[in-house]
């Protein structure tokens, strides 16, 4: 995919480098000079201009990107004369960041495809983590439901996922199972790695260390981690 990130804050380089290290053609601009010069070599391409000059813009392929992402935090109004300019110049699925609510009201009103609020979304998400003690790691789909990775309680091991009546007595249902098995690395040396064991059965037997990937509502997750530790301190 060839994607256009606009705006290289701690967030914007960030996310341009990820979505160059994952194989999209990347084509970042910003004003800062040394910004570019740092990223210049981890992206496709690197331009330096004013985000509120239209005629700047002609040195971007718009008419060629896919996704043009406008990632400018600063409060001045850049960000949003940014997003009016990438409207009128292309017809590639336009992300606008947000840092107000003026700002979202504004960029509805311009028909962007999606608004984020990083810092907002991220401190969500932390918190999230932080209140589902013993998750390993979350991803919220609203805010009722969840997909969690959590470790398999000690109660649950050598039982298969029929006999532990999983879903019935937890209100989850198991996406899939990661569980570590042994590789050796090119240096010879034996070492763990988590492997997805893919669709589970009903015959599938929980083992030790099991990490067990469930969606249900965050209520249900929170009562499994609770008897979880509880079965853990016995």
């Amino acid at each position: 995919m060839k994607v256009i990130v606009i705006g290289l804050g701690n967030f914007g380089m960030s996310l341009a480098i990820h979505l160059s290290n994952t194989g999209n053609e990347v084509i970042v601009a910003d004003h800062d000079l040394e910004k570019i010069e740092h990223i210049k070599n981890k992206v496709a391409h690197a331009v330096a201009l004013d985000a509120t000059n239209e005629n700047a813009y002609h040195s971007l392929p718009l008419n060629n990107a896919d996704l043009a992402i406008i990632a400018i935090g600063e409060r001045n109004g850049a960000a949003i004369m940014s997003t009016a300019i990438v409207k009128k110049l292309t017809k590639a699925k336009i992300i606008a960041r947000s840092t107000s609510a003026l700002e979202d009201t504004i960029l509805e009103a311009m028909g962007v495809d999606q608004i984020i609020h990083p810092e907002q979304e991220y401190a969500e998400r932390f918190t999230k983590k932080i209140n589902l003690k013993g998750s390993i790691d979350n991803f919220e789909i609203d805010d009722e439901y969840l997909v969690s990775e959590i470790e398999v309680c000690s109660a649950l091991v050598g039982q298969t996922i029929q006999q532990s009546d999983f879903r019935k007595n937890f209100n989850l249902n198991i996406i899939t199972i990661l569980r570590k098995k042994e590789h050796t690395n090119f240096l010879g040396r034996a070492m763990k790695k988590p492997e997805v064991v893919g669709l589970p059965t009903p015959d599938m037997i929980f083992k030790t260390g099991d990490v067990l990937v469930v969606f249900g509502k965050d209520t249900d997750v929170k009562k499994f981690l609770k008897n979880h530790a509880h079965s853990s301190s016995n």
